[in-house]
């Protein structure tokens, strides 16, 4: 259940970057086509970032204590960029243009995802054998 809140998070962190930034597009058909579209985009950023990302922050770990974590600005908006080329190799209606609509982008897809993920409770507890000790005190 987490994931797919995660996903339609994405999915609404993804719609604002497309209307608020010029060169994030979607142009799918009427609204029905478009949720389908950002969640199937929100799909494939989530894989990106999950494959890419750790092997990207360990590769360029040094790029990352120089910059005091800013590279990161840059890596999200490549992301985003393979993304959208991932996203027209599967003829899916979401393109960016260049760099810095997915700069921007990446910025508010970021924030968003950030915003929405406060009002999503995680598991305060842990959980296993342990878990049942602690929900007694």
């Amino acid at each position: 259940m987490k994931i797919l809140i995660r996903l339609v998070i994405s999915a609404i962190a993804l719609w604002v970057a497309e209307a608020v930034v010029d060169g994030v597009e979607l142009t799918a058909g009427d609204t029905g086509e478009r949720a389908l579209t950002l969640v199937a985009v929100a799909a494939i950023f989530g894989v990106v970032n999950a494959v890419l990302k750790p092997v990207i922050k360990v590769l360029g770990c040094a790029f990352y204590i120089l910059t005091l974590g800013l590279i990161a600005l840059l890596v999200n908006a490549g992301l985003l960029m393979l993304t959208s080329w991932v996203a027209g190799e599967l003829d899916l209606p979401f393109h960016v243009e260049w760099f810095w609509p997915a700069f921007w982008g990446a910025i508010i897809i970021g924030v968003v995802s950030w915003a929405l993920n406060l009002f999503v409770a995680d598991d305060q507890l842990p959980t296993g054998p342990r878990s049942a000790n602690l929900r007694r005190s």
